[in-house]
């Protein structure tokens, strides 16, 4: 973890500058552009919104990350509990790697059962939220609101009263404003224009790896832009026998791919995947 980082409370002050990091942390990872930072908005707006548990990260007087808290209900018929969730949970993504989601997580989950909170409810990613002792929620009888069960619906229990929740989590209806593509586009204006991409039709997730632009090549060494940065790369076996094969085209100066970047050692980091961008 990154020496003096500081998790603390958000400051209207930081309002701008948090929605900046949310936007770059999502942006081209779940589709096209990204909608967080519009979340974020909604969310404080919202009467649902739990600012006493939210916190955001600073490092060197920077907004480097940052998690939301809202009200959620577990409804079974009748029966209805109120426990909590949250998103988006947003790291700068020059530095991941270095645990600052998970500083924020600690410090939050620790801040939810002190306040007394039954438990923590989410659909999130399912290889990331485990660490911190998050289960299915098909575990504990939790659905969505359809009633479906899946990897990504996840509960942290936090007391002896998340035993007798069951039922289906209902979200705060205030992020049905999400749907709101005016408005997304209006607030849009407010922030640096980004190159939007589009890997492939349909429903996209990258987990765990990343989008880039080749920028220079130096032998085997393929150097890939990532927002700031430049991160020296290789081909992984698999890119290497589809490239063989002419499966698939050697990239060149101007390429886009798809990464998995090693935090510890750069130079162990993979192009796994050449791609043509769909809106270009």
């Amino acid at each position: 973890m990154l020496n003096e980082l500081i998790v603390r409370a958000e400051k209207p002050a930081d309002y701008k500058n948090t929605e900046l990091m949310a936007m770059r942390s999502f942006w081209n990872k779940y589709g096209p552009g990204a909608d967080e930072h519009f979340l974020i908005r909604i969310i404080r707006e919202s009467e649902d919104y739990i600012p006493e548990i939210s916190r955001v990260a600073e490092y060197e007087g920077r907004i480097v990350g940052a998690v939301y808290y809202t009200r959620a209900w577990i409804v079974d018929g009748e029966r209805k509990h109120e426990v909590v969730t949250f998103g988006p949970l947003a790291v700068e993504p020059t530095l991941e790697g270095h645990d600052i989601g998970g500083a924020l997580m600690r410090e939050t989950i620790k801040l939810a059962k002190d306040a007394g909170y039954a438990g923590i409810v989410l659909m999130g990613e399912p290889f990331y939220y485990p660490r911190f002792g998050f289960e299915r929620g098909a575990k504990y009888g939790i659905t969505d609101a359809e009633g479906n069960s899946f990897d990504a619906l996840m509960c942290l229990p936090l007391n002896d009263d998340f035993s007798e929740i069951r039922g289906k989590l209902i979200e705060s209806k205030d992020f049905d404003k999400l749907g709101d593509k005016e408005r997304l586009a209006e607030i849009n204006k407010e922030f640096p224009k980004y190159r939007v991409v589009k890997v492939q039709e349909g429903f996209m997730q990258i987990f765990e790896q990343h989008l880039g632009v080749v920028e220079e090549i130096n032998g085997d060494t393929y150097m890939v832009r990532y927002w700031e940065l430049l991160i020296p790369t290789k081909f992984s076996e698999t890119l290497k026998e589809k490239i063989k094969e002419k499966l698939e085209e050697k990239p060149e100066v101007g390429s886009d791919v798809q990464f998995i970047w090693n935090h510890k050692d750069e130079g162990k980091s993979i192009i796994t995947k050449v791609f043509k961008n769909l809106l270009e």
